[in-house]
């Protein structure tokens, strides 16, 4: 297991926890701690023992977003292109690629480009004092980081551009009810039930899972005919599956059943 410097990560249960862990600087990204990030979901990825992975932030917050001090002034063009393109879309697409459930556990603020690490995983719970900011233009920038993608997707393009003009602070309450949470809990309960969740997720077929969601993010982008192809694509897949057979199995005897997620 890597030694990481900037997050915690730990397996239990068939759940993988990656905590963001500079909690001094409300878990502000680095470069640094962008490779750490996209290493821990690359080895939770491949663990075939890990079935769900649960994305929190150490402390009184999830993510502040970019870390501007690491640029050690005013950043140029080049830096801040770079610091997208290099280190934030791997990351970006790595939470995306993973074929298996992805939970965002949100305590605190997730701001800037810790709203878009946020909107990238699958599922949000948000604690109950939790909120989402799309603080760019608060500084003059363009919501980044995938945002702008997920946005459109989850609350439709007038009310994302809404939301990055205006830089609401959106409560959890407020996240809810546009979709972009899927469920609150209390602060003090954030982890637990997150972790729970997780466990209920990893009890399911995980490979069935993983290619739902491939599916699920590729029809963002395709047609509806190229989308029944790739879903007869999957679904070739997933027969082959030791799951889809005790899930036959469990329904021929009228029983629940047992995944193992093979």
């Amino acid at each position: 297991m890597a030694d990481y410097q900037q997050l915690l990560y730990t397996t239990e249960q068939a759940v993988a926890t990656i905590t963001l862990n500079r909690p001094e600087r409300r878990n502000a990204l680095t470069q640094e701690l962008l490779v750490e990030l996209h290493d821990a979901l690359g080895q939770a990825d491949a663990d075939p023992a890990v079935r769900a992975i649960v994305l929190t932030g150490a402390g009184k917050g999830f993510c502040a977003g970019q870390d501007l001090s690491a640029f050690g002034g005013p950043a140029s063009a080049e830096q801040v292109r770079q610091m997208v393109i290099d280190f934030y879309k791997p990351v970006i697409l790595r939470i995306c690629m993973v074929e298996k459930p992805v939970i965002a556990a949100v305590g605190g603020a997730a701001a800037g480009a810790g709203a878009s690490l946020a909107l990238a995983c699958d599922l949000r719970i948000l604690a109950d004092d939790a909120y989402l900011l799309q603080a760019f233009s608060n500084i003059g920038l363009v919501s980044d980081a995938g945002s702008c993608w997920f946005l459109v997707r989850l609350v439709g393009y007038s009310r994302a551009f809404q939301l990055a003009a205006e830089a609401e602070r959106i409560t959890a309450a407020r996240a809810l009810e546009l979709g972009l949470a899927n469920r609150i809990a209390p602060a003090a309960d954030l982890l637990a039930e997150a972790l729970t969740w997780a466990r209920h997720l990893a009890q399911r077929p995980t490979r069935a899972l993983g290619l739902t969601k491939r599916a699920m993010l590729q029809a963002t982008e395709w047609g509806l005919a190229a989308i029944i192809d790739l879903e007869a694509e999957c679904q070739g897949l997933a027969v082959q599956t030791a799951d889809h057979r005790e899930g036959v199995q469990a329904f021929l005897e009228k029983r629940a059943p047992l995944f193992q997620g093979r």
